[in-house]
C-alpha cells in the first residue's frame, strides 16, 4: 500500500475505481454504457486511452456532483429498517486537492460526510451524530511518485487480466457533461451473481467519472457511483478540510496498516496448526456443497481469535468466519436481520443481488458463511456446516 501514497489525487482516484471494477470483475460484456448526450472522444485502443489518462496533467482541483446508488440491500434487511445514505443511496457534492478531499452525501434517510487528508480519514454520520475516525499508514522517507507504465506494460497487464475476465474495448462515451471512455469486463468463469462491471474516465483528465456494478440478468446497477457535473481548479483547504460537530460521538477505529502480518495478527494456516491454536472446535470439512476446501488460517488479534476458512476459487468461493461464541454477539445488528432455520438451529441472513450472508451459532461457536450465491445455497452449505 505504500506505493498509493506516491500517486497524485488524479491517479489515486482512478485507481480506486478500477479496483473496485477489476476486484469485483465483473461481467455480461453486452451491456452498453449508459452515457449522457454531448461530446465524446475520438476511437482509441483500449490501452493507450489508459496510458493517456494516467499521463495527463494533474488538476489543481476537483469540483463535482455526484449520484450514489444502492440497490444492494432489500428494504428493512439492516438495522431494523433504518437506513442512512450509505445504505439507502444519495446524492452529493465532492470536493477534492492534492492535499485531500470531502464528500458530502445528502438523502432522505440522513446526511453522511467523508472527509479525508493525508493522515487521516473521518466519516461522519449525521442521522446518529457519530463519527468514525482512522489513521492513515505513515508516508516512508523517499517515496515519489511512481512512473506511468509503458504500453507494452499495460499491454502485459491486461493479457494476464484477460485470462480471467472479458475486456471490452475502450468505448467513447460522455459522462457528467465530459467527454469520456468507458470500459465493461466479464468474468470468464467463477463469477458468483456479478453480472457486470463499467469503469468511465475523463478523457481528457484521467479522472473517473462512473463506477457501476451489475448482478446477473440486471439491466440497473446494483451500486453506481456517478459523477453528473465536474469542474477542474484550484479548491480551497477551507472546502476541503471541515470538522464534525463538537458534540459528536467519536469511534476511533485506529490505524490503517499496510502491513501484513503486523499489530498482533497471526500468520498461523493449515488446519492442524489452527485447531491447535484455538480453544473451539473447528469445523472444516474437506469440501462443501461440493466445492474444496482451499485454505484454513488465523485472522484477528491474540484476544479475539477467528479462523477464516475458503472453499473453492474465485467469485464463486464460498468464505467461513468461525469464532468463539459470545452471548454479547447474539444481539446487535445481525439479530436484525431476518431470521432462518438450519435444521434445528436458529440462524439470521442478509441476501443481497450479488451474494448471502449466513450466521447463526452452535455449542459455543459462532459462524459466518458468505459468498455470491443465492439464498438457497448459502442455507445448503451453512446446513452442510452445522451437520
Amino acid at each position: 500500500m505504500n506505493f498509493l501514497r506516491t500517486l497524485s489525487t488524479r491517479r489515486l482516484l482512478l485507481l480506486l475505481a478500477a479496483v473496485v471494477v477489476l476486484g469485483i470483475g465483473a461481467g455480461a460484456i453486452a451491456m452498453a454504457a449508459t452515457g449522457g448526450s454531448g461530446p465524446t472522444p475520438p476511437p482509441k485502443p483500449l490501452d493507450q486511452a489508459l496510458q493517456d489518462a494516467l499521463n495527463a496533467p494533474e488538476p489543481a482541483g476537483i469540483t463535482a456532483r455526484i449520484k450514489f446508488t444502492n440497490r444492494l440491500f432489500p428494504s428493512g434487511a439492516l438495522l431494523g429498517g433504518a437506513a442512512d445514505p450509505l445504505m439507502a443511496g444519495a446524492s452529493g457534492r465532492l470536493w477534492a486537492n492534492k492535499d485531500g478531499g470531502r464528500l458530502e452525501l445528502q438523502s432522505d434517510a440522513g446526511d453522511a460526510q467523508i472527509v479525508w487528508n493525508k493522515t487521516d480519514v473521518t466519516v461522519f454520520d449525521a442521522s446518529r451524530n457519530t463519527v468514525y475516525h482512522a489513521t492513515l499508514p505513515p508516508e516512508q522517507p523517499g517515496e515519489q511518485e511512481q512512473a506511468v507504465p509503458s504500453l507494452d506494460q499495460i499491454d502485459r497487464f491486461l493479457s494476464d487480466l484477460g485470462a480471467r475476465v472479458t475486456i471490452s474495448p475502450a468505448q467513447p462515451d460522455n459522462v457528467g457533461g465530459q467527454p469520456a471512455y468507458s470500459v465493461t469486463l466479464s468474468p470468464k468463469h467463477d463469477g458468483g451473481l456479478l453480472g457486470s462491471a463499467q469503469l468511465a474516465w475523463d478523457a481528457a483528465q484521467g479522472v473517473p467519472l462512473r463506477v457501476a456494478i451489475y448482478a446477473q440478468g440486471s439491466s440497473s446497477p446494483v451500486l453506481e457511483l456517478e459523477v453528473t457535473d465536474i469542474s477542474y481548479g484550484s479548491v480551497p483547504d477551507s472546502d476541503v478540510q471541515v470538522s464534525p460537530p463538537a458534540d459528536a460521538k467519536t469511534i476511533d477505529l485506529g490505524t490503517l496498516s499496510h502491513d501484513h502480518g503486523t499489530g498482533g495478527e497471526s500468520q498461523v494456516s493449515g488446519l492442524d496448526a489452527v485447531r491447535a491454536a484455538v480453544d473451539f472446535p473447528v469445523a472444516a470439512p474437506d469440501t462443501l456443497v461440493g466445492l474444496p476446501r482451499q485454505d484454513v488460517r488465523l485472522v484477528g488479534s491474540s484476544d479475539s481469535k477467528s479462523v477464516l476458512i475458503t472453499y473453492g476459487q474465485g467469485l464463486g468461493a464460498i468464505i467461513v468466519v468461525e469464532h468463539k461464541a459470545d452471548d454479547a454477539q447474539s444481539g446487535g445488528v445481525l439479530s436484525n436481520l431476518p431470521s432462518v432455520a438450519l435444521d434445528g438451529v436458529a440462524g439470521h441472513e442478509l441476501a443481497t443481488q450479488l451474494g448471502t450472508v449466513v450466521t447463526w451459532q452452535r455449542d459455543g461457536v459462532g459462524y459466518v458463511l458468505g459468498g455470491s450465491l443465492p439464498p438457497a445455497a448459502a442455507e445448503a452449505a451453512a446446513r452442510e456446516l452445522n451437520k
